[in-house]
């Protein structure tokens, strides 16, 4: 198993490996789109605020546990992520944030921003997901450190009405709550008290064997905990649920580690009241290197390493089989999201090759049997599509080589567009990533500030949905998929980067608190060089 030092080094030499692709139809394209009203979630105080940015991404804590799912906007326009305040991380060696400040749970309804408040006064806590009732959940500090590993404790948090409820634990010391439906069933994780040298909680927050086992565990709406059980390991771990009662995560199949993970096999599992925890398979390796997705037909997507764990294929579950994706072209991909109609998108490998023999990577959209390369903005060699929305409107972001360029992007009626092109050009903040989109097409994503702080905003689309928002530009433009952010107003605090755009130090630890680095997986394979 790679240190998490280690694996930032690996992802850093992906990134600054890859080449410029040659153009796509897709980037040779340009259409009218309607422009967006940006708004600014700003910060309790402290430089930075974030969203929940990328299904199976890193959590906030800069070691601490990993979320799943992306539902951070509801289809009432309700927004939730969290906020640095003014206030210095109480544990300053093992930060909640990249930032170390002191972080609080918020939600955005009306225009108004509200502290969700901590378990604890003075610690932090971070949402991951809000269903269309307005109930959220995530996860809190505590105020106590674990007497296992000196650190401090997580528990699993459901906020209702403004109030915080601790979920409680199978009497382990750490759990965290990832994804609620809409009939308020939770999914997540939680740790009970059996010694466990393979806890992969302990294992990928604190590098610690001194673990207790973590299973894959299910809320009621009344707030009791179900341990759904595993594939036959000590450990599972649970992602997303749906509206049916479906959930799905990845588990341990046995207990041996092995050659080139340093741990047990694991495979993605599908959960059900009826039929219990369903082994999905594998496309020959060892590792459920994600599982990222799941729609209303209980159909799953993610990625899972090949035979000799070098590589890894997107992949679909649906319903019946274990299907592989393929890539365009190269060696890996992965599977981001699916929608209600069966529609993936995601990130994979084409060929064409870089000076060091590595391969470029584009976002993807499967559909029909089919993958579609969704191509870059002009003069950006990498994408990825994030999220996909029931009207086939697909976000995600472009990056180029060295990360001195990444732009937030979205894919439309056979087109791709720069985000930035469609916000008032008078603007002081460049978007960069893009985390959700909701089916009225509202868009929660991340921008830079000229200082280097990130924010989380909530983009309005100026569209016959929305025909009455204050400041909206309801004229159509003809926009590209470039644009010249140095047009804007002056930043003349700008880090210095190699061509316009935000600066690396900002992306970087976007990337550390939400993992939105395209080969950005913990353990296990890593893309073949």
């Amino acid at each position: 198993m790679k240190s998490k030092a280690s694996l930032w080094f690996i992802v850093m030499i992906f990134l600054l490996g890859v080449a410029n692709p040659v153009p796509t139809a897709a980037q040779e394209q340009t259409k009218l789109h309607h422009h967006y009203k940006l708004i600014d979630v700003s910060t309790f105080g402290g430089p930075s605020s974030y969203l929940n940015a990328f299904v199976d991404g890193f959590a906030p804590r800069a070691n601490g546990p990993f979320f799943g799912g992306a539902r951070v906007l509801t289809g009432k326009g309700l927004l939730t992520g969290w906020a640095d305040t003014s206030q210095s991380d109480p544990f300053p060696t093992f930060c909640f944030n990249p930032d170390c400040f002191v972080s609080h749970a918020f939600e955005r309804h009306d225009g108004v921003v509200s502290d969700l408040g901590t378990l604890a006064d003075g610690w932090s806590s971070a949402t991951t997901w809000i269903n269309e009732s307005g109930d959220i959940v995530g996860l809190s500090e505590n105020g106590l450190v674990d007497p296992r590993i000196g650190l401090p404790e997580v528990r699993a948090v459901r906020w209702s009405h403004g109030r915080i409820v601790d979920l409680g634990t199978l009497g382990g010391n750490q759990s965290a709550a990832l994804a609620v439906n809409n009939h308020g069933q939770i999914a997540g994780l939680a740790l009970n008290t059996i010694p466990d040298p393979f806890s992969i909680y302990d294992l990928l927050n604190y590098g610690s064997s001194n673990g207790t086992q973590t299973r894959a565990v299910l809320w009621d709406k009344d707030g009791r905990i179900e341990d759904l059980g595993t594939l036959g390991g000590p450990d599972a771990y649970a992602l997303l649920v749906n509206d049916h009662g479906q959930v799905t995560g990845w588990s341990y199949t046995n207990s041996s580690p092995n050659a080139i993970s340093g741990l047990p096999t694991f495979h993605p599992f599908l959960w059900d009241k009826r039929n219990g925890m369903q082994d999905l398979g594998s496309l020959g390796g060892t590792v459920a290197q994600a599982v990222n997705g799941l729609n209303e037909r209980g159909e799953v997507v993610g990625a899972t390493t090949l035979a000799g764990d070098m590589t890894h294929h997107p992949f679909l579950w649906d319903g019946k089989t274990l299907v592989d994706l393929g890539t365009l072209g190269g060696d890996s991909g992965e599977a981001d999201w699916i929608n209600d109609a069966g529609e993936v998108v995601g990130i994979a490998q084409y060929t064409v090759p870089c000076p060091n023999g590595l391969g470029g990577a584009h976002a993807f959209l499967w559909s029909n049997g089919a993958m579609t390369d969704l191509g870059s903005e002009d003069g950006v060699a990498n994408s990825e599509a994030v999220f996909i929305n029931s009207r086939t409107q697909i976000v995600g972001y472009s990056f180029s080589c060295d990360l001195s360029v990444v732009d937030a992007l979205m894919w439309e009626g056979g087109s791709v567009v720069n985000l930035n092109s469609l916000i008032s050009q008078t603007s002081a903040f460049h978007l960069f990533f893009t985390a959700f989109i909701n089916d009225q097409g509202e868009i929660g994503a991340f921008g830079s500030l000229p200082d280097g702080d990130i924010h989380a905003f909530v983009l309005i689309p100026c569209d016959d949905d929305h025909p009455i928002v204050d400041g909206c530009d309801y004229s159509l433009v003809e926009a590209s998929a470039t644009v010249n952010v140095a047009t804007r107003m002056p930043r003349a605090n700008m880090p210095a980067t190699a061509s316009p755009g935000v600066s690396r130090e900002a992306i970087r630890q976007l990337l550390q608190c939400v993992g939105s680095a395209p080969w950005r997986r913990r353990f296990g394979a890593q893309p073949q060089r």
